[in-house]
């Protein structure tokens, strides 16, 4: 995979001239199994967003190894990014127009297939997710560390946003580029909350 043609959340469907390098996609896979890692709670609390224990020794990661011995890493942390979208959805339907919302675990549905498309490719690669996704290497350790997940936020800047019923909604335009818009997703997450804040963009309907 070289290129992929696709038509951004900001663009109409009929205007396929946007090209989304699978460096791209990579970046917003690390940053959704990051924040789905982080997001568990289980045997070794996390930030306890959803309740998930799928990358703990004694959770799913146990379950995982006897019954895909080659792919294990890889299946943990799908299923810990599945509950995360799980929850994000949940939080989105709540709103009077969830169509129109834009989040970590939900960029449309041409992104989120082609993201899809990416985590396949990745998966049946026989790389281990931390070679494949080298921005995972810091940041999921077996020790939780919540400093070191603030450092990682931080490094993205800070982002105005306003308080909404379904979370924080990000002020200014919807970034074209698919990296920076994972950048203000995740710089939108600080400061952290005992509840996933869910940090979104709203497009026009």
């Amino acid at each position: 995979m070289s290129e992929t043609t696709l038509d951004t959340p900001t663009t109409p469907a009929r205007n396929l001239d946007r090209v989304v390098p699978p460096s791209d996609l990579d970046t917003l896979l690390t940053a959704q199994i990051a924040v789905a890692w982080a997001g568990e709670r289980g045997e070794q609390p996390r930030l306890r967003w959803w309740d998930s224990d799928l990358t703990s020794e004694m959770g799913g990661e146990d379950l995982f190894q006897q019954l895909l011995p080659v792919t294990w890493q890889w299946a943990t942390l799908q299923a810990a990014r599945a509950a995360a979208q799980r929850y994000d959805a949940v939080l989105r339907a709540r709103d009077h127009a969830p169509d129109t919302i834009l989040t970590l675990f939900s960029q449309g549905f041409t992104i989120d297939e082609l993201t899809e498309e990416r985590l396949q490719v990745l998966k049946r690669s026989g790389v281990p997710p931390a070679s494949a996704l080298p921005g995972l290497t810091d940041l999921i350790q077996a020790q939780w560390n919540r400093a070191r997940v603030i450092d990682w936020l931080d490094s993205f800047g800070a982002v105005d946003t306003a308080p909404t019923p379904i979370g924080r909604l990000i002020k200014g335009p919807v970034p074209e580029g698919l990296d920076q818009r994972v950048r203000k997703l995740l710089g939108a997450l600080n400061p952290l909350a005992d509840t996933y804040p869910l940090p979104h963009y709203r497009r026009p309907e």
